[in-house]
């Protein structure tokens, strides 16, 4: 848009809103011009609302002179979908943060901009929990977890965002306020557009509120970390669990090259005599009876299936176990300073398959790719590791990262189990759906977005994330 309506706009908007909304200094817009992905593009002016009509407000006008709006959180999404890729205004939401809890109902009741780990905090002093559990919980926001519906290590048992969200509230691109669904455990009443926000991006609308669902607190936990001779021994034994009806609540999974780097880091062995062992690390919780009972299942599964095994008697014992976990993401970069971080899902009966595959990526690329990720929903993490400096490297990387969502989907996977599309995913989505499906989603943006307004130049239209220049920041959830 030309450079003259957006200043009449951004002037008519602090007119409206007050200036102290409204930010157009360099450091604020800076700022704002990047999130986990770290690729910049700079925006006119930074809003940050107090209350959800300011966001009703600040849409209208952007509707009304064209002016494109990127909603925003904490900026812990990777994929750049927080990035204002076209310019105009971030909207800024982490002053909505309220946060309620209605004990009765077994609702929480929340505002955009709550942290996940606060939610979780302000249900567990009422006797309740939230399980959806992104690594960056203690920074995330539940608007950015509902923009790119994201899980988390218990999503194998209890589900993800989506499976927790009882009703939203906030604005279509034209201003115009709109609840999709009630506080209510039922709602048939009209189409279900409350998923299509989920999920969406922020492309369809702005979050401004939700109701998410609560579940009782867990009595009992108990915790198992596990050691394998290979990956694909270690994704068989996984598949035998489950077989078995074994649903733990957190089943996490560590190849040989991330507990090497976890254990550089922590400067330890985790199993003595067994350096470098591919892990599973298991979580069981719900009641003291199926806690006991289950414990004996899993087990007798460890002394068939893995080399080694360890159990947590005490919560602190738990701690120590899961530090491999904690440690291994963060130090994964003494393998490269260049990192492509992907949110694979793959079916279960394809996990040996994938192993393999995996396997051989690295011989024919010659990079380090070290995976982690959750096997109760098979959502692995595959990172692969480059030396920005290098330009063979840096081709090997975007090769091999085109060859992983190739397997992916001919394995009947999904290229993003929870980071979303973003900027970075979007070479790939047409290996994920047929020109149909894309056309029917472009539909319904162009139906609920006819000016095109919000969160622009995503998903949709090809970004090379890997030829683009990435500004040097740090995040304090970088190595969590």
């Amino acid at each position: 848009m030309p450079r003259s309506s957006l200043s009449t706009a951004t002037s008519l908007l602090k007119r409206k809103l007050g200036s102290a909304l409204v930010f157009t200094d360099p450091d604020t817009c800076y700022a704002a011009s990047f999130d986990s992905g770290r690729m910049s593009f700079l925006p006119h002016a930074v809003i940050k609302p107090r209350q959800r009509e300011d966001v009703g407000v600040v849409l209208a006008l952007a509707n009304r002179y064209g002016v494109p709006v990127t909603p925003r959180g904490r900026g812990t999404t990777l994929m750049g979908s927080a990035t204002p890729r076209e310019g105009g205004w971030v909207l800024d939401l982490l002053k909505l943060n309220r946060i309620r809890i209605d004990a009765e109902a077994g609702f929480a009741h929340v505002q955009a901009g709550a942290v996940i780990a606060k939610i979780q905090d302000a249900a567990a002093a009422r006797g309740w929990f939230y399980p959806p559990d992104p690594s960056s919980k203690a920074y995330c926001t539940i608007g950015g977890n509902v923009a790119c519906n994201s899980g988390g290590m218990h999503g194998g048992k209890y589900g993800v965002t989506r499976d927790f969200i009882i009703a939203l509230k906030g604005f279509l691109p034209t201003g115009e306020y709109v609840e999709w669904g009630t506080a209510t455990r039922k709602f048939a009443a009209g189409f279900n557009l409350r998923d299509l926000w989920i999920g969406g991006e922020g492309m369809l609308g702005v979050v401004t509120d939700a109701v998410l669902r609560l579940i009782p607190q867990p009595a009992a936990r108990w915790t198992l970390l596990t050691s394998f001779p290979d990956e694909v021994s270690a994704f068989r034994a996984a598949r035998a669990l489950f077989k078995a009806r074994v649903q733990p609540a957190i089943c996490e999974f560590l190849d040989r090259h991330s507990v090497q780097c976890a254990e550089s880091a922590m400067g330890t062995t985790i199993f003595p005599g067994q350096p470098g062992r591919p892990v599973v690390l298991l979580e069981l919780a719900g009641s003291a009876a199926e806690v006991k009972e289950t414990k004996k299942t899993v087990l007798a599964w460890a002394k068939v299936h893995a080399l080694g095994h360890r159990t947590a008697r005490t919560r602190d014992e738990a701690e120590s176990l899961w530090a491999v976990r904690r440690k291994c993401s963060g130090a994964m970069f003494q393998m490269g300073d260049g990192k492509l971080n992907e949110d694979v899902t793959v079916p279960l009966a394809t996990y040996e398959k994938f192993a393999r595959f995996l396997d051989r990526l690295r011989k024919s690329s010659g990079l380090a790719i070290p995976t982690f990720g959750h096997l109760g929903d098979g959502n692995l993490h595959v990172n692969i590791m480059y030396h920005k400096a290098d330009p063979d490297a840096c081709r090997r990387a975007e090769t091999a990262v085109k060859q992983l969502m190739e397997k992916v989907v001919e394995l009947g996977g999904a290229i993003s189990g929870e980071h979303g599309i973003g900027l970075a995913k979007t070479p790939f989505l047409r290996l994920q759906h047929s020109a149909a499906e894309i056309g029917a989603m472009q539909a319904i943006k162009r139906a609920l977005d006819p000016q095109g307004i919000l969160n622009p130049g995503k998903m949709f239209e090809v970004f090379e994330t890997w030829k683009c220049p990435k500004v040097d920041a740090a995040f304090p959830w970088d190595h969590k």
